[in-house]
């Protein structure tokens, strides 16, 4: 019933206190750029450990795969939920994502974008949320015909347990704020929200036990872990299975054996949790194969991977304003600026979850392709020239005789609680760089970002507008369709405000006036590459 965090599970700790599961919180690695025998060799060492307890039952190891196996380096990003939402596909994404998991060892629905965690899920609308489930089936495998509906499910060895997270109502608090109340009637409830989880559920999502999130018994008070002890006593006996301590395990099980003891808590219900686990484990196959398969390795970021999430990306992106028929881009004959922060660097264009929980910026944290290397990968370039300014000021812009811009702008990394916003407005210099820009020259704006944000007020000056959410790493999949290789196919999956004062407006609502409506996205042929 114990998850811990990696950094303080031991031999000793697994072996004297029967840890059942180990996880890497977010960031959380052997080592920097660990490669993925590492990553083997240390969930292995705890699967031994395990093992050899006086029951020798196989722990799980448990980590956020949120956009790919995004915490291990080399590994392939895809864009975040929100970006996949647009596409309406993602069963092959999944199965990518296991096979990448096990080289090494999600579906709410978010009502107001001021939510921190807005882009981990697929769209405001709950029948999209419920169609994307089938992520669960890339990653744990079609269930036969012969299985039964909602019964855990993993098909072999090159799949993993899929967990439906958070829980029912998560993305819909009050102003979005992370981890707040949700204030609805129970059909809201039931009809908005709880879609993506009872789809899952009837694809055999394999998490068939409820676990906390992070310290989730700690938070239940305020301040923190204030009577600890009745924490556990509610929890537990409300029905949650494993309870992710990560920390303090010590006294999660003494105040736990010192309850049961007591008959506070019934053993029926510790009997209850742990058979609701070991089913999971047995659906898993880690009674039979508990050790990791080294055979899997080069799986991690392959090629046939990064081919996906780049196609993937391209199928992202949503063409929210072309005017004149700016897009697609002319490869040849052109003098091209590509200008903003994010046009370079591969941290932004990945956003939170990627190697560390939050996100960072630069382009050594993993391997991948950004905005401005597509672009130069795909121009003429016996014919054109490609000029990066990061922040051009308007005498230079003046004076250069480009053709036309790209200016790439957006948000910062950020997860969880972290990425609340009130205001959803571009941080500086975006704004200032969107008016300088394209007020000087023909211009298109690519908007990085996990969520809609402030656009309306810049929209006069722009030329084409794309909405690339969060690609990934898999840049040049931004480039294809800029440049006409493939057209835009993307719509959005969440309404696109015209003001925070707005929020939360989704589609349906009775004051309904978006600036691009859910749904919303021109489309684009492809051009001959003699353009």
């Amino acid at each position: 019933m114990v998850q811990i965090e990696r950094t303080v599970a031991s031999p000793q700790v697994m072996k004297n206190y029967f840890i059942g599961s180990v996880l890497s919180g977010g960031g959380s690695s052997p080592g920097v750029n660990a490669s993925a025998q590492e990553w083997i060799k240390m969930v292995n060492q705890f699967q031994r450990d395990a093992l050899s307890t006086r029951l020798g039952i196989p722990m799980i190891y448990g980590i956020d795969s949120v956009h790919g196996h995004s915490t291990v380096y080399n590994a392939t990003i895809f864009p975040h939920n929100i970006g996949l939402g647009a596409t309406r596909q993602v069963k092959r994404i999944g199965a990518a994502t296991a096979l990448e998991a096990r080289a090494t060892g999600i579906p709410y629905v978010c009502r107001d974008p001021r939510w921190g965690r807005c882009y981990e899920s697929y769209s405001e609308d709950p029948e999209v949320v419920s169609s994307m489930t089938e992520i669960v089936t890339g990653l744990q495998g079609d269930i036969p015909s012969t299985s039964p509906k909602g019964v855990p499910y993993v098909g072999g060895k090159t799949k993993v347990a899929a967990c439906a997270k958070h829980y029912v109502g998560d993305g819909g608090t009050v102003n979005g704020i992370n981890e707040n109340n949700t204030i609805l009637s129970r059909h809201g409830l039931l009809s908005i929200h709880m879609p993506g989880y009872s789809a899952s559920i009837i694809k055999g999502v394999s998490t068939g036990f409820v676990i906390t999130d992070w310290e989730g018994l700690d938070r239940m008070t305020s301040p923190r872990h204030a009577n600890y002890s009745n924490s556990i006593l509610r929890g537990i006996n409300a029905g949650i299975d494993m309870i992710m301590v990560p920390m303090k395990y010590k006294e999660f099980i003494d105040d736990l054996n010192q309850l049961v003891t007591n008959h506070e808590i019934p053993m029926s219900r510790i009997d209850d949790a742990v058979r609701r686990v070991l089913r999971v484990k047995f659906t898993m196959g880690l009674f039979e194969n508990p050790l990791a398969d080294e055979t899997l390795v080069n799986h991690l970021g392959s090629h046939e991977h990064r081919e996906l999430a780049r196609e993937a990306v391209r199928k992202s992106l949503v063409l929210l304003k072309n005017t004149n028929s700016m897009l697609p881009l002319p490869k040849k004959g052109s003098k091209i600026l590509v200008a903003g922060a994010h046009a370079d660097n591969l941290g932004y264009q990945c956003g939170g979850w990627t190697i560390q929980w939050q996100g960072q910026s630069g382009n050594n944290a993993t391997v991948g392709t950004t905005i401005m290397d597509a672009i130069m990968n795909t121009v003429d370039k016996q014919s054109s020239q490609v000029v990066y300014q990061e922040n051009p000021d308007t005498k230079y812009l003046q004076s250069e005789g480009f053709s036309y811009a790209i200016v790439v702008v957006g948000e910062l990394p950020y997860a969880e609680t972290e990425g609340n916003n009130m205001n959803l407005t571009i941080p500086e210099p975006g704004p200032t760089m969107i008016k300088n820009v394209c007020r000087a020259v023909k211009c298109v704006v690519v908007v990085v970002s996990g969520r809609p944000v402030v656009i309306e007020p810049y929209l006069k000056w722009i030329d084409g507008l794309v909405a690339a959410w969060l690609p990934g790493t898999e840049g040049q999949g931004v480039a294809d369709v800029l440049f006409g290789n493939y057209g835009f196919s993307g719509k959005l999956s969440r309404t696109w405000f015209r003001s925070v004062d707005q929020l939360p407006m989704n589609v349906g609502d009775e004051h309904y006036d978006p600036l691009f409506p859910f749904g919303f996205g021109l489309t684009t042929e492809p051009t001959d590459d003699s353009n």
